[in-house]
């Protein structure tokens, strides 16, 4: 236990409460008005999205004190609900939303809390267009903000870098990535998707418009995660991501429905993790046999409530729009 005498006391303000309840009721009514309906998934599962870098809090089912029931070793909180709502959406759900606390490993920053609050979303029937313009809309509303810019994952870097990221020369990207990031060219190697999160990062984000949102659209689909081929350019992913003041605040897809694809992509994804001196994850899911029997064309969308927050009041530390981070949890 700490020895600061203030440390009971929340880190955030009873005025930015009140914030926070505002935009929670802002938000629902935003999707309430379109016909969403609200949802709840687990918070503990079996199964975990299997990212590179996320890593989920494991705990143990022995913990849980349930003898006699057929459950895993381990069962974990979620870095996403993504998975769940999946499942609802195979289930018949046409139009479904979440605010939902998640939990990720090693996660603690300024803008970062290993328990925090997310917005997630899906929609039947939605393109990743029709995501990006939802989206906008509820930038325009909860910011107050301009029409968000648009740009390619491949225009930026053309623009901002003189390159392109996806058939531009190795070495060039990692000469760049250096000039960056002087003195971890061991950590680049030839890391094509590593090199590119440092120049986005460090010379990309910072040059984004501080007057105006700004959705990324057609990241590399070595980056695609859950997100579809790209049908008009099938060297990206219908992977898009919103920033706004120079923060990332979402991150959203056309949604993959080939279950095939989704497997050789977890396998890499644990190959990569193995690779770093990390534990691999399940690789079945309860999400992979719904996809086997049938997930419909729709898009997602998931952003960091606490972030969006942040911008839409001005503040610089997480701990500014939350009660109590982990330190005094």
């Amino acid at each position: 236990m700490t020895t600061n005498p203030l440390d009971h006391l929340p880190t955030c303000s009873l005025e930015m409460l009140r914030h926070r309840s505002a935009l929670l009721k802002q938000v629902r009514q935003f999707f309430d008005r379109r016909g969403f309906i609200e949802v709840q998934t687990p918070c503990l599962s079996a199964d975990t999205v299997v990212d590179v870098h996320l890593d989920p809090l494991v705990v143990p089912t022995e913990s849980l004190q349930l003898g006699g029931h057929d459950l895993p070793t381990k069962l974990f909180l979620q870095t996403s609900p993504e998975f769940a709502m999946k499942r609802l959406v195979a289930a018949g759900a046409e139009a479904i939303y979440q605010l939902a606390p998640v939990f990720r490993s090693g996660e603690r920053g300024d803008f970062h809390n290993p328990e925090f609050t997310m917005l997630e979303w899906y929609r039947v029937g939605d393109t990743a267009k029709v995501a990006v313009d939802l989206l906008d809309e509820l930038s325009q509303e909860v910011l107050n903000a301009l029409p968000a810019t648009r740009s390619t994952y491949r225009e930026l870097f053309q623009r901002l870098l003189g390159i392109d990221p996806i058939d531009g020369p190795l070495e060039r990207l990692r000469a760049l990535a250096v000039a960056a990031a002087p003195g971890l060219e061991e950590a680049f190697a030839d890391d094509r998707d590593g090199i590119l999160d440092v120049l986005f990062s460090l010379v990309i984000q910072p040059k984004m418009p501080i007057d105006r949102p700004q959705i990324v659209t057609h990241y590399p689909l070595t980056q695609g995660a859950l997100a579809q081929q790209s049908k008009d350019d099938p060297q990206t992913a219908e992977r898009f991501e919103w920033f706004a003041s120079g923060i990332e605040l979402g991150n959203g897809y056309g949604e993959l429905l080939d279950p095939t694809i989704l497997a050789d992509r977890v396998a890499s994804n644990n190959k990569a993790r193995l690779s770093s001196g990390k534990a691999a994850l399940p690789s079945e899911s309860r999400l992979l046999e719904a996809m086997r029997r049938g997930l419909p064309p729709c898009a997602g969308v998931a952003v960091g409530l606490d972030r969006l927050l942040m911008v839409q009041q001005k503040v610089k530390r997480i701990e500014d729009v939350i009660p109590f981070p982990i330190e005094r949890a």
